[in-house]
């Protein structure tokens, strides 16, 4: 059974008499603290802390990460407080325990938001002191590995989380080991039958392949003897999750999984490393496109090895990696493996981590910023854990770490928000390329931007970095905001200019009236709500009845200026376009929504006395609207390509076709195209109704 003694004794390896002294000192505090309290499993509550220094000392983490481990759950199961803890342990020690802590004396909506915000909070503290989430780690996994006294749901409602976030924290974080058993853990609790049954299969297998493993590992050991080179082979064993999870996504037996061998080779230095890939390339033929090289270009977690795969015996596929001991180390360990190489010389901070997981950690810290929900900020990161990475060069040579599937416009936001804000073309391998194209490691990617330009809402469909999501995000949001806010605003100076009043005149009594009537704090948020849709600019006019008289002026229709905006949007049912009389309908949430004046749905609005608001088209209006035209064409073959090849000639572009049979001979082809007015609509009708299958052009009604 372990005790504060025996862990003292395990602590002596490596930690100074005064330092074990102040974690024993933590331990007695925690213990009276905790003094009545129990676990599920009827043992008290001392020997979860306990646990937890224990898995920390494994790691050979510091004395101040020991201490946070005894005093983890003080702050949230007893009536001690943060101002306590820093008193009698000091402030490092009070931060790391307030970072570890939950956020339990809150009420939540719902678990997920509890989660999210307990997650939010951590993230936070581990922007100030990485230690927090290797603490949390070390309680997780003794939670993990005591599952077995919590009800079902509990246990799945646990592993579920654990599999979800800290499973993929501790593989970005480079801590491989403590994934597996995360894992593997969370796999048993989730999928028991799955699990056992797995579990036999496994076990079974593995005696019908213990010969081949040895022949294999002989024939290694051997070929690096006789190159003079010092190794060790350790043959090494898939874990449960890792074969379940490869039969689900790749859709493979559990046969053709198992039928791959995997070896680790550890040498002393990397010049070594490469001599053993040599030797091993030498004795078995390697697999084409199989091999990466992770000492030159580490993952984003700062695990360095060779990997490749060979054609054994037989033709059975041989998994090798290849790496330093320091390397392996900081595969297992990962983070944690900095403490154990780096210890603290008598100071209160361990040395920084890799820059590779402060990068991440800044990452984490954007993405922040740029949400407004801890459920949204959760959602992002869970997306930037997930995936593996791929590895691309700027035009300068520097290499940038996007997750696998990423775009330009990831690698964009990767560099600067502000590059990201402001893309608008891209290069790849110096040759143009869209900016949806996946990349792909080693490519070098050069970023063309534009001041005049914003981010695009139809990126949000294609990008997969959660900073790019985040910050696309953030920006749509705030300029959604500051257009309804400018659209309110103009609603509402023309629904009082039709009661002879002017807005510019208002005086201060005269805002405080209007903002009192309708129930709000600011101007800013009045304007929002008309423009949004959610208030009528006519019914908040009513409550108005400034002070003094002002001066009259007739009532203009809101302007149309531009095909862009999020809060002035064209109805589909009639696509109007410059030139189009139009009217404009306020609908809630989507702003104002623009139809033609003959559009039928137009006029059922008005029929239940709708929203409806004058708009008419500035003289400066740019951009491109859609329009539909409706051919009916004498079916032939090559018609499509016919009638696309004649509206190109009118530098008009094709956003969408449609085609529908009439009868054997005739058919009808709607074309979405895209026209800066009714003149280029007219001159595309004029071109198609020229060809010789056309019978009929028209614009496209409801």
């Amino acid at each position: 059974m372990l005790t504060i003694d025996s862990l003292s004794h395990r602590l002596s390896s490596y930690l100074e008499p005064l330092q074990i002294n102040r974690v024993k000192r933590a331990y007695f505090y925690a213990e009276q603290a905790h003094s009545g309290q129990f676990r599920r499993s009827g043992e008290p509550y001392i020997t979860h802390p306990l646990a937890v220094a224990n898995i920390l000392a494994s790691m050979h983490m510091d004395h101040q990460s020991l201490m946070a481990a005894m005093l983890h759950d003080v702050i949230e199961d007893t009536g001690i407080g943060k101002l306590a803890l820093a008193e009698q342990f000091g402030d490092v020690v009070a931060d790391l325990v307030d970072g570890v802590s939950k956020l339990a004396k809150i009420e939540y909506e719902s678990q997920a938001e509890k989660q999210a915000k307990n997650f939010q909070k951590m993230a936070l503290a581990m922007a100030q002191d990485l230690r927090v989430i290797v603490v949390k780690m070390a309680d997780r996994l003794h939670n993990m590995r005591t599952l077995g006294s919590l009800a079902p749901e509990k246990k799945r409602r646990i592993a579920k989380e654990t599999l979800e976030i800290y499973a993929p924290i501790a593989h970005r974080l480079g801590m491989n080991d403590l994934r597996i058993e995360f894992e593997d853990r969370c796999f048993t609790a989730i999928y028991p039958l799955r699990a056992g049954r797995l579990q036999a299969s496994l076990k079974k297998v593995r005696g019908n392949r213990k010969a081949l493993v040895e022949n294999i590992q002989a024939a290694i050991e051997a070929r690096l003897q006789r190159e003079d080179i010092v190794g060790l082979v350790i043959g090494r064993e898939k874990h449960l999750y890792s074969i379940y999870h490869k039969m689900r996504s790749k859709n493979k037996s559990f046969s053709e999984i198992m039928d791959v061998y995997a070896f680790r080779i550890i040498v002393e230095d990397i010049n070594t490393c490469y001599r053993a890939l040599g030797a091993v390339h030498n004795l078995y033929k390697p697999m084409a496109g199989e091999f990466k090289d992770y000492i030159a270009i580490p993952k984003i977690n700062g695990y360095q090895s060779l990997h490749t795969v060979l054609i054994g015996m037989h033709g059975v596929p041989i998994e090798v990696q290849i790496r330093t001991k320091e390397m392996d180390e900081l595969a297992s360990r990962g983070i944690a493996a900095h403490w154990l190489y780096k210890s603290v010389n008598g100071g209160d901070k361990p040395e920084p981590p890799t820059a590779r997981v402060d990068r991440w950690i800044s990452r984490i810290l954007e993405i922040q910023q740029h949400t407004g929900s801890s459920i949204e900020f959760v959602e992002n990161v869970k997306m930037d854990l997930f995936r593996e990475e791929v590895y691309v060069f700027t035009p300068k040579g520097e290499i940038i770490e996007l997750p696998q599937g990423a775009t330009p416009v990831d690698f964009a936001y990767a560099v600067h928000t502000a590059v990201g804000n402001c893309c608008v073309a891209c290069r790849i391998n110096d040759r143009p390329a869209p900016l949806s194209q996946v990349l792909q490691s080693g490519q070098k990617i050069k970023i063309i931007t534009s001041d005049a330009t914003q981010p695009n809402p139809n990126w949000l469909n294609f990008v997969v970095s959660a900073k790019a999501r985040s910050a696309i995000r953030h920006y749509l949001k705030h300029q959604r905001h500051m257009e309804s806010v400018e659209l309110g605003r103009r609603m509402l100076s023309r629904a009082l200019a039709n009661m002879d009043l002017q807005l510019e005149n208002f005086s201060k009594k005269d805002f405080a009236r209007m903002l009192e009537a309708s129930k709000v704090e600011t101007i800013e948020e009045l304007y929002e709500s008309i423009g949004m849709g959610k208030r009528v600019a006519n019914s908040v006019a009513q409550h108005i009845k400034p002070d003094g008289d002002n001066v009259g002026y007739a009532a203009a229709p809101i302007s149309i200026d531009s095909s862009d905006g999020l809060l002035i949007n064209f109805a589909r049912c009639c696509r109007p376009i410059p030139g189009d009389p139009i009217v404009g309908h306020l609908s809630p949430g989507k702003g104002l929504v623009v139809h033609r004046e003959t559009c039928k749905n137009i006029a059922d609005l008005r029929s239940k006395r709708e929203n409806i608001t004058d708009v008419n088209w500035s003289a400066k209006v740019a951009g491109e609207f859609l329009s539909d035209i409706r051919v009916e064409v004498e079916s032939e073959r090559g018609i499509i390509a016919s009638l696309a090849t004649r509206i190109a000639e009118t530098r008009t572009g094709i956003e969408g076709i449609n085609v529908s049979e009439r009868d054997a001979q005739h058919s009808v082809i709607t074309l979405t195209i895209a026209v800066r007015n009714r003149i280029q609509l007219a001159d595309v009708m004029r071109r198609v109704r020229t060809m010789r299958s056309v019978n009929k052009v028209s614009r496209a009604k409801n």
